[in-house]
């Protein structure tokens, strides 16, 4: 009948500047979408492709047949917020509806015979339906393209995406879709990257095939593969009788490209199509079980780097940059047995072996997982022992390093310039001595990761070098609660983008989906640095002490500096709502200041944070999420001064309130007196 069609969208992992293996996954997705009976194969965006016209650069989709150029769809609305910065790269095409000559470049005259192509905002016009492009951001902007598009009765919608994983995201993706062939119907074909591109976010897959509001086909949102295809056949009558009682005639018409080519063929009566599928989302938990793992892999394979090395201190934050390493061998150790050449290719030319196959996720993690136990006079057995026993559990190699002797010697060499030798807090110092102390043996710590990922596979006899992983959350990273240049100074992190609640969660996830038993007892322990001196052999330092608010706070605090642009008066202004039952309006005003004071004066660490996973939307990376200046007035005058004035009118009206109810009583008093001496004297 000549109706069904057969579509192939995909995800790559394309890198940039790998000029020859982008092109190499390029051409085996086309092979595969053939291979399965594909007429049409889309891509993800900047797979391959950006162009020069009339000396502007562009991001571009190119559509081409048999050789042939068919069109040239420059992106029309950019992505400019965020982690993205594209309109430093490229410039928009705002030219709505208009159609202009693109003089090919003469090494493509060659291969197509063509001398020109149609460029601009254009759809394409097949012999039996009509092709649109809309590009990443454009799905998510007010005016996308795919709405004028559906009116103008293009039936197929194509989006070439970059997008970036963030956690809780993908619902928001799929929705989107749905939306773009729920009002007007249609078939929409998604196409994104996957991988680590050598930035800070992970490119999460998800390709999915859309129609009339429905998802048919799904990819996976985190895997290994660097090529993934997915296939589907749909009715174009479906899109046609869906639209038949919804779409008005379209007066602005765009320019089309017509092509002698049909997707349908004649004979298509038996052809199954494709129906619609529930998509299944991953928890946060498993977010972050595969995410950071998946971004880990291909940082690891593509640096030539034997390995990760991490310090282990036994609490929440390194035992989950641990476990997220476990989780990219079980991921491996998956793939591999699945099948995938090119990971067992990679996992042998990392660990410099060309006929190792791992057993299973524990004895990889013990050829490529180096972990270290950095104890000082303050250390409690506790730690020790709990990095000990998850060290065991994943199979990592594992070191206990004693750093006493390097800090005693720092603090020898200032005290023979100085004759003083400062004391902690605890033995009579003061603040600026006891916080010198903790920064010391901090610092000591990210010179000895550095030195034993330098030369521990040296030291055992075998080649090459580890990455330095770290482990601050986006919490601490946000108050500044760690110490400049100390054990969070690592080549990458990948719990960075992450809050301190989600992390805790994560943990009792792999309590039960990898048996790691030990993490029981580090979600149990109350958060600490070990920095100061044990009192009685127990930790009598808490990190939400020393902070002075809880994580779960901080994060409220976080998406509303980030997400909802408050300062400090607007902060306190819808705190003091949220926070009613707990906290009166003065002591949200002392958390208030109390974070602003800290946030300001620490900013200047965020400019020589560790590179870390994008994960929150409240990230204050100050790289390319969160520009902001790093030497602010941390006196907030003004804004302090609002905040004080509220509280001071709030307990004055308080005062008030309370004078009118005392009078109330007062007055209820002395009619309860009198209706009594009414009752006694007979006159009620």
């Amino acid at each position: 009948m000549g109706r069904k069609v057969t579509l192939a969208t995909c995800s790559l992992n394309q890198w940039a500047l790998d000029f020859e293996g982008n092109l190499e996954r390029i051409l085996k997705s086309i092979e595969i979408a053939k291979a399965h009976g594909a007429k049409y194969r889309l891509g993800p965006e900047l797979e391959i492709w950006p162009i020069m016209h009339h000396n502007v650069r562009y991001n571009c989709r190119i559509l081409f047949l048999n050789r042939k150029i068919l069109l040239i769809r420059p992106k029309m609305q950019m992505a400019n917020d965020g982690n993205y910065r594209e309109m430093r790269w490229f410039s928009p095409w705002n030219q709505l509806r208009q159609v202009e000559e693109y003089f090919l470049p003469r090494m493509i005259q060659e291969v197509t015979g063509q001398d020109t192509v149609p460029f601009g905002d254009c759809v394409l016009s097949t012999k039996d339906t009509c092709i649109g492009t809309e590009m990443c951001a454009e799905l998510w902007k007010p005016r996308s393209p795919h709405i004028q598009m559906g009116l103008d009765g293009v039936e197929i919608f194509t989006n070439s995406s970059a997008s970036h994983h963030e956690l809780r995201k993908a619902d928001q993706r799929v929705n989107l879709v749905k939306s773009a062939t729920t009002k007007s119907g249609g078939i929409y074909l998604y196409a994104n990257q996957r991988g680590c591109d050598g930035d800070r976010v992970y490119y999460d897959g998800c390709a999915m095939v859309a129609i009339n509001g429905d998802i048919v086909a799904q990819g996976e949102q985190f895997s290994l593969n660097d090529v993934e295809v997915i296939t589907a056949t749909l009715d174009l009558e479906d899109v046609r009788s869906y639209r038949g009682e919804n779409c008005q005639p379209n007066m602005v018409r765009k320019h089309r490209v017509k092509v002698d080519f049909s997707l349908s063929s004649g004979d298509d009566i038996y052809l199954p199509t494709h129906q619609p599928v529930t998509w299944n989302y991953h928890t946060p938990e498993e977010e972050i079980s595969l995410g950071p793992a998946c971004w880990l892999w291909d940082y690891l394979r593509r640096s030539g780097q034997a390995g990760f090395l991490l310090p282990l201190s036994g609490g929440v934050d390194s035992s989950s940059t641990a476990c997220i390493v476990h989780s990219m061998c079980v991921l491996l150790c998956q793939a591999i047995e699945d099948g995938n050449s090119q990971v067992l290719v990679d996992v042998r030319r990392v660990v410099g072996d060309d006929s190792y196959r791992p057993r299973d996720p524990r004895e990889l993690c013990g050829h490529i997982f180096t972990t270290c136990y950095m104890a000082s006079e303050n250390s409690s057995e506790d730690t020790c022992s709990r990095a000990k026993g998850l060290a065991s559990q994943i199979g990592s190699t594992h070191m206990n390093i004693n750093i006493d002797m390097a800090v005693k010697g720092i603090l020898g060499i200032f005290s023979v310039v100085t004759g003083r030798f400062p004391q902690f807090r605890a033995n009579g110092g003061s603040h600026r001595e006891n916080l010198a102390l903790q920064n010391v043996q901090a610092r000591v710590r990210m010179v000895l990761a550095y030195l034993f990922a330098q030369l521990s596979l040296w030291a055992r006899g075998k080649p090459g070098g580890l990455l330095v992983l770290g482990s601050a959350n986006v919490d601490e990273s946000l108050t500044g609660y760690f110490t400049k240049y100390d054990c969070s100074s690592a080549d990458i992190n990948p719990i960075g983008g992450i809050s301190k609640t989600d992390l805790k969660s994560f943990l009792l996830y792999c309590v039960e989906q990898f048996q790691l038993t030990t993490l029981k007892g580090i979600v149990a322990a109350p958060p600490t640095a070990e920095l100061e001196p044990l009192t009685d052999g127990q930790v009598s330092q808490t990190d939400e002490a020393d902070m002075g608010m809880t994580y779960s706070e901080l994060s409220v605090i976080g998406r509303l500096r980030k997400i909802s642009k408050c300062g400090p008066f607007s902060m306190f202004c819808k705190l003091i709502h949220t926070w009613k039952d707990v906290l009166s309006p003065m002591e949200v005003a002392e958390k208030v200041k109390h974070f602003f004071r800290m946030y300001s004066v620490n900013r200047h660490k965020m400019t020589t944070v560790t590179p870390s996973y994008h994960a929150e939307s409240y990230s204050p990376d100050d790289n390319r999420f969160d520009l902001r200046p790093f030497l602010y007035n941390t006196g907030w005058v003004w804004q302090f001064r609002c905040i004080n004035n509220q509280v001071a009118i709030n307990r004055s009206q308080s005062r008030d309130r309370n004078n009118k109810v005392t009078g109330l009583h007062r007055f209820v008093s002395e009619v309860d007196v009198i209706s009594w001496r009414d009752t006694l004297y007979g006159k009620a």
